[in-house]
């Protein structure tokens, strides 16, 4: 999948599937639907968004094969414009590197990761379908929720969309809004769930589990000497955390193999933590995994966090978690299989 910043690089005819897209939850996959082929795609270089070598054209060893069709392309943006407007942090459910793992899992050949700057905001809804989505990407279709807005002062909805579109012979998809259990299926829901420990309801809602990658850095080794050794878990500045507790989960490895495992999330009070740490604990497997990565697939809550009187209490616990964890982790599937 092609992965750009800048338009000036971005391939052209696209169809377009306009959106934030943090978590590419159900709803999200509803829009990006609307904009996919159903032929398999050559995979592409990223760009420099991720900071990874690109191509000077990255089109040129595609253009000769596609005849008529257009590259399925998402284009989003950075910050997150509530973000951009309010000057607060707002953590991702999915950071870049994560949101472009899920959209090539979906067929996506291109993302356009647009900056969200002043300039950007200023522009009219008919500016911004004249210059972005014609004179850039050539598009041929774009699909947006039916609660879109885009333009100056969000002045633009779904329904203007296609009123401008349709000057520029652009075909337009609206795709109604989605639930499931109750619940509108969106990202502020999907926050709320993971907020409240409510991983399963979050992960139906997601349609899939959510996940946390980063990179296993040293730590202080305690769990090694009560006898259940972890893995601390760097995690990107920007992703968004869930409730502090113990979870089970599906422990992806670089080798592609999954293992059953034990999270706590937090700051570990009964043995005076003073900042937030993500530790996982592998059952029945033993290696180094010291600067590795791993992806933890949370599947349930079992317990907040709390403080225990001491090491022998907090043992027995970790000892209750690992056997509670292996059960609820037999009835669930691992990751390859969801």
């Amino acid at each position: 999948m092609w992965v750009t910043s800048s338009l000036t690089t971005a391939l052209s005819p696209a169809n377009v599937a306009l959106g934030n897209f943090d978590g590419v939850h159900l709803g999200h996959q509803a829009v990006i639907a609307k904009i996919l082929h159903q032929t398999p795609q050559r995979d592409l270089s990223v760009s420099q968004v991720l900071g990874e070598r690109r191509e000077s054209d990255p089109g040129s060893r595609l253009k000769p094969e596609r005849g008529d069709r257009s590259y399925a392309t998402v284009v989003s943006f950075t910050p997150h414009p509530q973000e951009f407007f309010s000057g607060q942090r707002r953590p991702l459910l999915t950071p870049v590197k994560e949101k472009v793992e899920q959209l090539r899992s979906l067929g996506l050949e291109q993302l356009v990761l647009l900056p969200f700057t002043e300039t950007l905001a200023r522009l009219t809804p008919e500016a911004f379908v004249e210059e972005i989505l014609c004179r850039y990407l050539n598009a041929k279709r774009v699909s947006v929720g039916e609660n879109f807005h885009f333009g100056r002062d969000r002045s633009g909805n779904s329904q203007r969309l296609r009123q401008i579109s349709q000057q520029y012979n652009i075909e337009t998809c609206i795709s109604g809004l989605q639930a499931l259990d109750g619940d509108r299926i969106s990202s502020s829901t999907i926050r709320q769930a993971l907020a409240a420990g409510q991983i399963q309801h979050a992960n139906r809602l997601l349609g899939r589990p959510y996940r946390l990658n980063g990179t296993v850095e040293l730590g202080q080794q305690l769990g090694r000497t009560l006898g259940f050794p972890t893995a601390n878990l760097k995690l990107p500045d920007d992703k968004f955390l869930p409730h502090w507790g113990v979870y089970s989960t599906w422990v992806q490895l670089d080798d592609g193999t999954h293992h059953p495992g034990v999270m706590n999330l937090g700051c570990r009070p009964t043995v005076a933590g003073d900042r937030p740490s993500v530790e996982v604990h592998l059952l029945d497997w033993d290696g180094d995994l010291y600067d590795r990565p791993l992806s933890l697939h949370l599947m349930t809550f079992l317990r907040p966090e709390q403080q225990f009187p001491g090491l022998d209490a907090l043992t027995a616990q970790i000892r209750q978690d690992c056997q509670t964890a292996r059960s609820h982790l037999d009835s669930l599937p691992s990751p390859h299989r969801l």
